[in-house]
This record gives C-alpha cells, structure tokens and sequence, in this order.
C-alpha cells in the first residue's frame, strides 16, 4: 500500500467547554473517496474546517503527503492542494461564473493568468456541466447549478484533496444521479476525496470506506455496508429506542 496522502491523528477542537472534535484519527490514500458521516451536529464540518485551516487543532496532526498541515494558514493549506466547498453554498454573488472561477485560479497549485486564465475557467465549467454559462451571473443560476460553480472554483485549485461538505445535499433524484457521477468521474482525475454526506445513495456509491463520528469522536470505519449496519453507528442515528 502507498503512504497515505492525508493522515490525521488524534485531532482535537474545543468550543469552551463543548469538545467538537475529540481524538479524531483517519487517513486517506490517494485517489479514494472516504465518506465522513454521523447525525447532524457530531462534528464532521469541523474536521473539514480543521483540515482546511479555517480553524485551528487544540491536539493532534494534519499531514498531507508526510508534510504537517495543522495551524497553516488557509491559503497556504490552497496551495499545497487541499480544495473544499461548503455546507451552505458560498459563490461570489457580484461576479459572473468566469470570474467566480478565476478567483480560484488565483489561489491554486499553478498559476494562470491572461488568456490562459480565461481558457481554464472556461474548461472548468464545461467539467462541471456549466458550458456556456461563463458570462451568467450567478443570482440567475439554479441551486444545483451555484453547487456546479462552487465545485468548478474548487477545482481551479488543482486539489490533491477535495473536501466536500454535503454537496448533494437537496438535489432532486435526476440532480443527485448527475451529481454523483460527477463526483465519482473526479477520481479519474486523480482526485482524493473527502466527503460529509447525508444521501445514503450517494454514500454507497461513492465510498471505498466511511469512517462515522457520534459527538465529536469516531465510532466506526470501514466500508459503507459495514458502518451502515453497526449497532452503535444505528443507534447514533435512530436512538436508542429504535436500535
């Protein structure tokens, strides 16, 4: 087996006296897609947040690629080739698709710059499925399609790491059908993936393995049947009168 590409390890964030993250340990090898599950509030987004530099660890270590990535600052963390979205959908409202995307040009591993810069924009949005919306203003786009944009300015980060935090969240099922294979089609560009997701079909179809937290710690890893059918990992979703 390859050395990991993410590797986190003992991972701990405190909010006073609230332990949000809570001895997290996981790693990623590259070009897998490993799913981050849990209910609502166990701390999947503040792994995310941890990892991307948004907020900073109390204990533990972010490698990517055997380099330490904890406490860097998040453009820095950019550069380096970790890429995310987010769990409420964040485009550059005053900008059109193109420009959207540029901006994360501007941030990425490589740079582009000049036609160049306009050119990859515009391979960018075609990936997603948004050929031909360059110049749209992003107001005018539909939900699933502010969702295409967020990911195509991911994208022009030239990530080794993709984060996505419930990015098929709310799609209707021709949407999520789409999106999950376009998701998937990311690994063939040698994209490792991290994602938070509630959608029990895009979990099984995306995930080589699933690791599962419960109020900030992990109760369970393995593959998505096997976490799935865990007596804690049902507990934690339905309660205890319902396991």
């Amino acid at each position: 087996m390859s050395a990991p590409l993410l590797e986190v390890t003992g991972l701990t964030r405190r909010f006073g006296g609230l332990v949000a993250v809570d001895d997290i340990s996981l790693s990623l090898q590259p070009g897998e897609i490993m799913g981050l599950l849990g209910p609502n509030g166990s701390g999947k987004s503040t792994v995310l947040n941890l990892i991307s530099g948004a907020l900073r660890s109390d204990a533990g270590s972010i490698r990517l690629q055997s380099r330490e990535i904890g406490g860097a600052a998040p453009h820095r963390i950019a550069r380096l080739g970790v890429a995310r979205t987010f769990q409420l959908v964040r485009v550059l409202s005053s900008l059109n698709c193109r420009e959207n995307v540029l901006a994360g040009l501007a941030f990425g591993r490589r740079s582009f710059w000049g036609h160049a810069a306009g050119q990859r924009a515009d391979e960018l949005l075609a990936r997603v499925g948004l050929a031909g919306r360059a110049a749209t203003m992003t107001g005018e786009l539909t939900y699933i399609d502010q969702k295409r944009l967020e990911l195509a300015r991911a994208l022009a980060l030239d990530p080794q790491l993709l984060l996505l935090d419930e990015w098929l969240a709310g799609l209707n099922p021709t949407e999520l059908q789409e999106g999950i294979a376009l998701v998937r089609s990311l690994r063939g560009d040698g994209v490792t993936i991290l994602l938070v997701e509630h959608v029990m079909d895009a979990i099984r179809s995306l995930c080589d393995r699933c690791v599962v937290m419960n109020a900030g710690r992990k109760i369970a890893e393995g593959t998505a049947d096997a976490v799935l059918a865990d007596a804690e990992v049902i507990r934690a979703y339905l309660g205890d009168d319902d396991a």
